[in-house]
């Protein structure tokens, strides 16, 4: 892959980084400064489920952060968009629609194949 497509999947997974970064800081600070308390059981539970609803979202962002950081870890060590699998390159369309993928579409639906059994 050329310099220019790497710096442009850079590009995008810096600020989609950032994007996740931000929202994470937001979620603490509005959980820290929420200090509301309901006198009625059913709101407090409506508050929690929603707070678990937000944490359960955040930890799925986290996962993908380290994604995220492994795909930049790759960038920068040369094997951006190689499959782990068969070693093949893997299709920019495919990496325009998922940048943190490593593997290529092949790959990824025998895998799926497998997981299904």
């Amino acid at each position: 892959m050329d310099n220019k497509k790497l710096e442009y999947f850079r590009s995008v997974l810096q600020e989609e980084m950032r994007s996740l970064l931000e929202e994470a800081e937001k979620t603490v600070s509005e959980m820290t400064a929420d200090t509301t308390t309901f006198p009625d059981p059913n709101d407090r539970a409506t508050q929690e489920s929603d707070r678990t609803f937000e944490l359960r979202i955040r930890d799925r962002e986290r996962k993908l952060l380290n994604k995220i950081r492994e795909a930049l870890g790759k960038i920068d060590d040369g094997t951006f968009g190689i499959c782990e699998m068969c070693g093949c390159e893997i299709s920019e369309a495919r990496l325009k629609a998922r940048p943190v993928t490593t593997y290529c579409i092949d790959c990824k639906m025998e895998q799926e194949k497998k997981e299904k059994r």
